[in-house]
């Protein structure tokens, strides 16, 4: 398999970047390197993941002011050429926000932070998170986010769903989606999309959480490999 090299983007208040970096050295074996939001380039790099935090303390609201950064133009620019850009939890809202994927992140419907385990299912293959996964597949991954209420307006909601950009839906541990297995009031349950040529594609939940036996679960594993695979082909 053709090694990828992958950069991760660190802001001011990202926290989750050295658990993608373990997961891309570790799980996939492909090469990974942090790169600060203050970098003008990403060149060399093959890929890049925006992973989970606060950045910039989501002042205003998660992920406005990281958009703003020196390193988004070139994150756009690799979006663009079709090469692979993904982001978890926080790095889902810096994408939406920087118009590199559709949306926006309202509040969790509680009102409240959410951190707990969730099911989801796998509803579209064609995403760097999804190439490895069956259409269907349930996987039990956790969350941990207060503003991952995923909100499109009637039209573009029946875009997403019509053009098969819906990624992950949010179900119980038998893959049935309801209001009683979404943590946070997304519509249609909604927990991950791709852009529409499907090189960009983020979730809120964290795969990041869930990819070695000590961290009470392996299913993130699964996303990791849809990451190697996609970037393989």
């Amino acid at each position: 398999m053709r090694r990828t090299r992958f950069a991760v983007l660190v802001f001011p208040g990202t926290n989750c970047e050295g658990d993608v970096l373990h997961a891309i050295r570790t799980v996939i074996r492909q090469d990974a390197e942090l790169v600060w939001h203050k970098e003008g380039s990403l060149d060399g790099f093959d890929a890049a993941v925006v992973p989970g935090g606060f950045a910039h303390g989501d002042y205003l609201r998660a992920g406005s002011l990281a958009r703003f950064s020196p390193v988004m133009t070139p994150l756009a620019e690799m979006a663009a050429s079709g090469r692979a850009v993904v982001g978890i939890c926080n790095g889902f809202q810096i994408l939406q926000e920087a118009g590199l994927l559709p949306g926006a992140m309202l509040r969790n419907r509680s009102l409240t932070y959410v951190c707990r385990d969730v099911w989801l299912r796998a509803e579209d293959r064609s995403s760097p998170l999804t190439a490895a996964l069956d259409e269907g597949e349930v996987l039990r991954i956790p969350v941990g986010h207060a503003e991952g209420n995923f909100h499109v307006s009637d039209a573009a909601l029946a875009a997403l769903e019509d053009r098969g950009q819906v990624l992950f839906r949010y179900c119980d541990a038998a893959g049935r989606a309801s209001g009683a297995a979404n943590p946070n009031g997304s519509r249609n349950h909604i927990a991950g999309v791709r852009n529409e040529r499907g090189n960009v594609a983020a979730l809120m939940p964290h795969p990041d959480r869930a990819y070695e036996p000590a961290l009470g679960g392996t299913d993130g594993v699964r996303l990791f490999e849809s990451l190697a695979r996609w970037n393989a082909s």
